[in-house]
């Protein structure tokens, strides 16, 4: 009886040695990682709001290289390092945005979904260690979580030595309000905690890898968005598709399952190698469903907008499969030749 256990657990050992693409997940233990967090949006809440001039000095302190810059260049109060409360940009701006009810309980809903970010914290030292065993020279910035005041910002860089994520987009597809503020219901994916890490190391690798679209056609933007893909399954090895591309299980699925059609419809639609934008833009950007392949009037949607980056990804795997002394690095530097690309990668859709 013991002989089915023990085929059992190898299977499961054999599994969990292997990431979302199947690949071995390399030992990333002895990467050495401390990563800085500091919580500005707690340490500014925390603000004797009878005496904000003071409070912003005592931030100052903390925050030398941020405070100005999220209070003027963020949040456009125009306070300019005059920390007294008569400034109109701290009486008319911040002290609003401090007291005002509404973001107050914005503030507290962020306090009760995130009473502490261990387990983002953990997430994101994962990723670093991942991203310093391919590029060891990689030098890991400092992250600060925000509140934003839900002005769509989830996450983005203020240089090369600090990363801004802000917390207040992170509360989960049933946070009520960000209906109001626009953000369609196709995005819900991108609203929940886990997307954190996948938002954070896009913007990481954007800025070292710039999405270039001028006089691009639709195949080099899909093999863009493929070293994107392919760089964050190498970072976030433990992370499922939908998470990684932001899209539903439902919409997973679909794309496992029609990478033939998807690839065909591209080629009969003569697609692949256009560069009219407003006709494969939505093929590589987050979007309701995909044009062509389902109609608005379908009340479920069961594909993703983005089929594109989909598609590019599995492309560059392909390729990477054909090329394997081909570092990550490598990759990710190469200028794309698309046509040689697809070519060389001897892509075969399911």
């Amino acid at each position: 009886m013991r002989y089915p256990i023990v085929f059992f657990l190898s299977i499961v050992l054999l599994f969990s040695s292997c990431g979302n693409s199947g690949e071995k997940i390399p030992d990333v233990s002895a990467v050495k990682v401390s990563l800085e967090i500091r919580h500005f949006d707690r340490d500014l809440y925390a603000i004797d709001t009878n005496h904000i001039g003071e409070g912003l000095q005592q931030l100052l302190a903390k925050y030398p290289d941020f405070l100005n810059y999220f209070l003027d260049t963020t949040m456009a109060y125009g306070i300019h390092g005059n920390y007294n409360d008569t400034v109109a940009g701290i009486r008319e701006g911040l002290k609003p945005f401090l007291t005002y009810k509404d973001f107050v309980a914005l503030e507290d809903s962020i306090k009760a979904h995130y009473p502490d970010t261990k387990k983002v914290d953990e997430e994101l030292t994962s990723g670093f260690r991942f991203l310093k065993y391919y590029m060891p020279e990689y030098t890991v910035p400092k992250v600060i979580y925000l509140n934003m005041g839900l002005s769509n910002w989830p996450s983005f860089p203020l240089d090369k030595t600090t990363v801004c994520i802000g917390l207040d987009m992170f509360l989960g597809e049933q946070f009520p309000y960000y209906h109001s503020i626009g953000v369609p219901d196709y995005m819900a994916p991108h609203l929940r905690s886990s997307f954190i890490p996948v938002s954070l190391f896009s913007i990481v690798y954007k800025s070292m890898h710039p999405f270039a679209t001028d006089d691009k056609d639709l195949l080099n933007l899909m093999i863009q968005r493929g070293k994107e893909q392919y760089f964050l399954h190498k970072i976030l090895p433990n992370k499922p598709d939908s998470v990684l591309f932001g899209f539903a299980e439902r919409q997973v699925d679909w794309c496992r399952n029609n990478e033939g059609l998807i690839y065909n419809f591209f080629i009969q639609q003569s697609l692949l190698y256009s560069k009219e934008m407003h006709n494969i833009q939505p093929y590589i950007n987050d979007g309701p469903f995909a044009r062509g392949l389902e109609q608005v009037t379908d009340t479920v949607k069961k594909t993703p907008g983005n089929i594109g980056t989909w598609l590019g990804y599995k492309i560059v795997s392909a390729y990477m499969h054909q090329h394997p002394k081909k570092t990550l690095v490598e990759l990710l530097k190469d200028p794309i030749d698309a046509p040689r690309f697809l070519d060389e990668a001897k892509f075969r859709p399911k």
